[in-house]
């Protein structure tokens, strides 16, 4: 299950995504757009450091980015104005009691209308029709249910009128308050951001955001992919990047928390590959388009539209990290691997014996292996090789390897060989279902080879995955796996997770009754 041919480890010619490898370009430095430069210092981009060369580079863990986009003081000023409203009214007393209900109702009503969402420019006033449609709303079926509960003291038209035009009234003014703190803010606090995507509308974008304080972003970088080297010209003053390596050590080290794109991230499969980079490391997406045509069809962007001085700007809503399955994923797989494990005992103390008596001491093997986030651990199997084979770090170990014995053969064939992995499991060393862990060696080497492979340690590894249960074990592509495991990633639910589970399971039972 863990190892693939080397025959792959060469396929596509090509360097890590986002790389600059074969690519054309040229220089993104705008020819008469009338945009000046921009005088701010960047921070400057330095050469990697740490680790040699041909040692794994541990991915970098998501930050959990404090974002100041003022969403607790909005949902303050809509509380405030609802509780003002129930009690400033006259007639709505057989309401008081439920100001807190309804504040909360009210927050539903207006996060479903995006009225929560990032904006770079907010204004209270573009979204006066939207909360004055939730007031009514809201205060409506609040009559209903008053006149349910207390049919003797209804709310007249009048209150109800009344609550409405103060409550939006009031929410307004909340809004206004909260959006000039912001923006003024925002001027004294810019944010770090990369500005993505080729040429002369790259360039007047950083420009408007240098140029435009109250938005709140620094453009410390363009991320060009399409250009042939990193740096060789400075477009709109700051640097041009065009490697996948430099534009994530440009988001780490100027602590980047928003992304800017000028066209759609689906237009080009290089800038495509970036939308991980930056949703790894918390930043916030936006999608500014100069030309006014971008279209997007493979994330969600949020209504209304945007502005960024002129431009049309929107953001970008990738899934979100759902925090509550991941740790419900982490107790299923503790439960599971427990259970797991007392029923297969039986089992793995007749697989040790016939280890032990066929081949020697030393029936568990014990290497490392990298897991989530790039951190080692130690992985646990039953030994499938004869006593005196060593196992190496930077060998493959393939269907008939003399050095492996028929007991060792028959345990990895029917994978019974992978059960002490349950302990991994229950230890939170792995999960049941995700990536399978390769050695350092190997995840160096394939990282640099294969586009996407380094971000599959986004989520936990596990005993087995998408890539296995579609076949994707021993001598088959890593290319491959790469782009099954990622695509797992991407669309996680604990749903697909009881489903690959059952998937492994009935190919499990093919193979007894099938003894092949």
């Amino acid at each position: 299950m863990d190892s693939a041919p080397a025959r792959h480890t060469g396929q596509g010619g090509t360097g890590p995504a986002g790389g600059s490898t074969g690519t054309t370009g040229t220089s993104t430095a705008p020819a008469g757009t009338g945009t000046t430069s921009l005088r701010r210092s960047v921070t400057a981009i330095h050469p990697p450091r740490g680790p040699k060369a041909d040692q794994a580079r541990p991915a970098a863990r998501p930050h959990r980015v404090r974002r100041r986009d003022g969403v607790a003081a909005l949902l303050g000023a809509d509380a405030l104005a609802v509780v003002v409203t129930t009690a400033a009214v006259p007639g709505l007393e057989p309401a008081l009691w439920a100001a807190a209900p309804l504040a909360l109702l009210l927050a539903g009503l207006h996060a479903q209308a995006g009225l929560y969402r990032p904006r770079l420019a907010p204004s209270a006033l573009l979204e006066l029709p939207a909360l004055a449609g939730r007031a009514a709303v809201l205060w409506c079926g609040a009559a209903a249910v008053t006149a349910a509960v207390a049919p003797h003291t209804p709310l007249s038209w009048g209150v109800l009128l009344s609550a409405v035009v103060l409550q939006v009234a009031l929410a307004c003014a909340g809004r206004g308050f909260v959006n000039q703190v912001r923006r003024r803010t925002r001027a004294r606090r810019p944010a770090s951001a990369l500005v993505v995507g080729p040429g002369a509308g790259a360039s007047a974008v950083a420009a408007a955001l240098h140029g435009r304080p109250e938005y709140g972003l620094r453009p410390v970088g363009l991320a060009d992919p399409a250009v042939r080297s990193s740096g060789a010209d400075a477009a709109a003053g700051v640097p041009v990047l065009a490697t996948h390596e430099d534009i994530r050590r440009a988001v780490i080290q100027n602590s980047v928390r928003h992304a800017v794109f000028t066209r759609p991230p689906e237009a080009d499969e290089r800038t495509a590959s970036l939308v991980r980079l930056f949703h790894d490391h918390g930043c916030r997406l936006w999608l500014a388009d100069p030309a006014g045509t971008a279209k997007v069809t493979g994330m969600r962007v949020a209504e209304p539209a945007d502005q960024l001085w002129g431009y049309a700007v929107q953001p970008l809503l990738p899934r979100p990290a759902r925090p509550l399955e991941r740790y419900a994923k982490r107790a299923i797989d503790s439960l599971l691997a427990s259970l797991a494990l007392l029923a297969a005992a039986p089992v793995m103390g007749a697989c040790a014996l016939v280890v032990r008596l066929s081949d020697g001491p030393g029936v568990i093997f014990r290497q490392e292996r990298v897991g989530l986030y790039g951190r080692p651990f130690t992985l646990l199997k039953f030994r499938t090789l004869r006593a005196d084979a060593h196992e190496s770090a930077t060998r493959w170990t393939v269907a008939g390897d003399c050095r492996m014995s028929p007991v060792g053969s028959f345990l990895r064939k029917s994978s019974l060989d992978e059960l002490p992995q349950l302990w991994n499991v229950v230890r939170g060393d792995m999960s049941l279902v995700g990536p399978r862990p390769e050695r350092p060696f190997f995840v160096a080497k394939f990282s640099s080879v294969h586009p996407g492979y380094e971000a599959r340690h986004r989520m936990p590894v596990g005993i087995t995955g998408l890539a296995q249960i579609n076949g994707l074990r021993g001598d088959t592509s890593i290319e491959d796996r790469a782009r099954f495991d990622n695509h797992y990633i991407d669309t996680w639910s604990l749903w697909q997770d009881l489903w690959i589970l059952a998937r492994t399971a009935a190919s499990f039972f093919r193979f007894r009754l099938g003894g092949s």
